[in-house]
């Protein structure tokens, strides 16, 4: 028999915990930085060695981060369950946690592709800069969905929603689309475990049946969810 599918959406709130700041937490400021700044392709084009800079630093900020007993509790969950995270972080903490099936919505920190968007991406370790050029001669940027750039892998992620047996939310408030949309494709019968210290029921869930509100940190959350799961599947 086939193990149940539980999809976990996750978002900026679970690597807080391990010390990566969030736009939305801090006044619409990024490590001291308008996000339209160092987060739109009108940015790069603008003053790309400024936005290099702002991710070099990221990378290396993640480096020295550690995923968090949230990120651990997430990736035990593969002992019972088949397991696909959908996150909209850019570090690589999940991998680390251990989960196996990660889809990145909104890029990598880890990695770069070409800005002509023709190449695939590759992983990248140290600094980017201004002259590090793909195997055709087209300059490297950063691996990262900035805003106003489509979602290459939202279609994808949808259906791994609707193929859920049970969804948890964590991290994220679902207030960036698409993201925040992907919740609405889960089944009505999947039960919807929603962890967050300050809940807010919006749009996407309000009027599920079978929404359960774990009004706690991730950490916290993800112990409580274990035991819910083993109930509710």
């Amino acid at each position: 028999m086939d193990r149940p599918h539980v999809v976990v959406l996750s978002g900026a709130g679970v690597s807080a915990e391990s010390g990566l700041r969030t736009f939305r937490d801090s006044d619409g400021l990024w490590e001291e930085h308008r996000v339209e700044d160092v987060a739109t392709p009108e940015a790069f084009a603008r003053d790309p060695e400024l936005v290099m800079r702002f991710y070099n630093l990221r990378r290396a900020q993640l480096k020295s981060a550690r995923p968090n007993v949230g990120h651990k509790l997430i990736a035990a969950l593969e002992a019972e369950y088949a397991v696909t995270v959908v996150t909209q972080n850019v570090d690589d903490l999940h991998e680390r946690a251990g989960s196996t099936r990660v889809i990145h919505l909104h890029g990598e920190l880890t990695k770069v592709r070409p800005v002509s968007g023709d190449g695939p991406e590759r992983p990248w370790e140290g600094d980017l800069a201004i002259g590090d050029l793909d195997d055709d001669g087209v300059q490297l940027r950063p691996h990262i969905v900035w805003f106003g750039e489509d979602v290459p892998l939202i279609r994808e992620a949808a259906e791994i929603v609707q193929g859920a047996d049970a969804v948890i939310i964590i991290g994220t408030s679902l207030q960036v689309y698409p993201a925040a949309g992907l919740v609405s494709f889960a089944p009505a019968s999947a039960p919807v475990l929603y962890i967050d210290p300050a809940p807010a029921v919006g749009y996407e869930l309000r009027g599920r049946k079978n929404l359960h509100v774990l009004e706690m940190g991730g950490s916290e959350g993800m112990e409580r969810a274990r035991v819910l799961l083993s109930t509710l599947l």
